[in-house]
């Protein structure tokens, strides 16, 4: 039978609710339980794919092609498992499946509410997801706060979910702010009890509260939110501040919220294997040497945008004994005069994904200066169209190449939309999407980086290189190093000249984790390190 958890949050939003639910995914893994997660965004969008990333941060993509919220990637990070697109649940979906289901005729002539039918709908995603799954526990964070009038189908589904099951085989854990008031040191409570007793008034009774602040939850502060909460004092766990995100388990870990769970679900209270997270995060934190990378992006003014390539590079760092520093570079302000004083001083550049125009002649001004200058490159899908821009026109003396994404005339289209992708209209997840294979060419640095001749990473485009244009390529010294042979597409590409310039078609990112930290970050971060001694 699985158990259930909800993770719901307080009056304030983005106190960390994503990494306080990953953190007791970690937990309960090395307790030796299965974990799936999920992630209910209320929002009528069907997902974040057509939302810019100032408004939600990255897409995360799944293995399965699902376009989903930046949380999933923190969950894949900590529990080390690949979620899929039950995963992510959104308000959109559920009325779109809703609706289908009532022009169908599939509710035989009844009139459609928001309870049961659309209730129903979402308990179907949770109770799907454990089927499916097969996980002992499945964890749910219900995205925004108590008090947004779109989430209220989700509490109560959740609630009726509590009510179809064995108390002890659902818990809620609810986030909250502990605010500091201007002018003074103390700590308010007010905020827990308002939304503990929101939460109340629609018939959920909260487990588990987890506190932020700026300052310690003394013994008195958890006694007065016991009380007024009406939970046991030892469930009431603080959230500390940490050097490292990675660290929240070990911190949840050190107020027993792993044996309270454990507990409170009728589970075995099995000897923890925690061993090897701790030592990770000790390793980590003993990585001294600094290296300066610089992002080079479009969207540098919201650093979520870049959430998972950041978090790569930075546990690729730690994994290899690197302090990395990312320098956040606006695209649209470099030009062939201001190269050198945004990039000069950078051990390595590295262009992520995008789309569109807007500083699209920036990025090329970035690849051709580090492969100018042999300082390592690492593009990745946009980044590596960008690569082949620059090669095609400084190298293979095509002057005017493009992406046709860019300039629909251009007479060298060496980046083209896909075949595929002809007279697709919807823009929402009809992308090139989840995992795809990619086989690697002998005598090739990707080869050597992953230790093997065939690989699986998760694609989000629609342009690739054009086939028409590899002699001209191959002839300018672009070595095309990874190809799906059953697309015939070019995968990744190298300058085997250069000191490491290397860009994938595919993000890597995606999969990378802090246990695991991914072949290509790994290798360039180090090329960096090198580079700067």
């Amino acid at each position: 039978m699985t158990k259930f958890i909800f993770v719901t949050g307080g009056v304030v939003s983005g106190i960390g609710k994503g990494i306080s639910a990953a953190s007791i995914g970690r937990l309960l893994k090395d307790r030796g339980l299965t974990v799936f997660m999920q992630k209910f965004d209320p929002y009528l969008n069907v997902d974040p794919g057509v939302m810019s990333p100032y408004q939600h941060g990255e897409v995360f993509v799944t293995v399965d092609g699902a376009e989903t919220d930046l949380d999933l990637g923190h969950y894949e990070r900590f529990i080390d498992e690949e979620l899929t697109r039950a995963a992510s649940v959104t308000t959109g979906k559920i009325y779109s499946h809703v609706i289908k289901k009532e022009r169908r005729g599939d509710y035989d002539g009844a009139t459609v509410q928001v309870i049961p039918h659309v209730t129903d709908a979402i308990k179907e995603a949770i109770y799907r997801a454990a089927r499916d799954s097969q996980a002992d526990v499945v964890i749910t964070e219900i995205g925004g706060t108590v008090g947004d009038i779109e989430g209220l189908p989700f509490l109560e589904a959740i609630r009726q979910i509590h009510s179809e099951n064995k108390a002890e085989d659902v818990i809620f854990v609810h986030t909250v702010l502990v605010p500091t008031i201007p002018g003074s040191d103390e700590l308010k409570t007010k905020p827990t009890q308002h939304s503990f007793k929101q939460l109340m008034s629609y018939g959920i009774k909260t487990d588990i509260i987890i506190t932020r602040s700026d300052g310690e939850v003394t013994e008195g502060l958890r006694r007065k939110i016991s009380l007024f909460c009406d939970v046991p004092e030892e469930a009431v766990i603080q959230s500390k501040h940490v050097d490292l995100i990675y660290e929240v388990p070990l911190v949840f870990h050190e107020q027993d919220l792993d044996s309270l769970i454990l507990k409170h679900l009728n589970l075995e209270d099995q000897p923890q294997s925690q061993g090897h997270w701790r030592a990770m995060v000790e390793r980590f934190k003993e990585a001294k040497k600094p290296v300066d990378i610089g992002l080079v992006g479009k969207y540098v003014q919201l650093e979520d945008a870049y959430i998972s390539v950041t978090q790569a590079l930075l546990d690729a760092g730690y994994d290899t004994g690197y302090q990395v520093k990312v320098h956040y570079i606006n695209a649209e302000e470099i030009t062939p005069e201001t190269v050198e004083d945004y990039l000069g001083a950078m051990d390595g550049i590295i262009i992520p994904g995008g789309f569109g125009e807007r500083g699209f002649e920036g990025m090329v001004q970035a690849s051709k200066f580090a492969r100018e200058k042999d300082i390592p490159y690492f593009g990745i899908c946009l980044g590596m169209q960008v690569s082949v821009v620059d090669v095609a026109r400084h190298l293979a003396g095509l002057r005017e190449a493009n992406t046709t994404e860019i300039e629909a005339e251009t007479p060298y289209p060496v980046i083209d939309l896909m075949e595929q992708q002809v007279g697709v209209d919807n823009l929402g997840g009809t992308m090139r999407l989840g995992n795809y294979p990619c086989q690697l060419e002998e005598d090739s640095l990707a080869r050597r980086l992953y230790h093997q001749d065939e690989i699986q990473e998760r694609h989000r485009h629609r342009y690739e290189v054009n086939n028409d244009y590899r002699a001209p390529l191959r002839k300018a010294g672009l070595f095309l190093s990874g190809l799906n042979e059953d697309l015939d597409l070019v995968e990744m590409v190298e300058l085997p000249s250069h000191y490491f310039y290397l860009a994938c078609q595919f993000h890597p990112e995606f999969s990378s984790r802090p246990n695991k930290t991914h072949p290509l970050f790994r290798g360039f971060v180090e090329a960096a390190g090198q580079k700067r001694k």
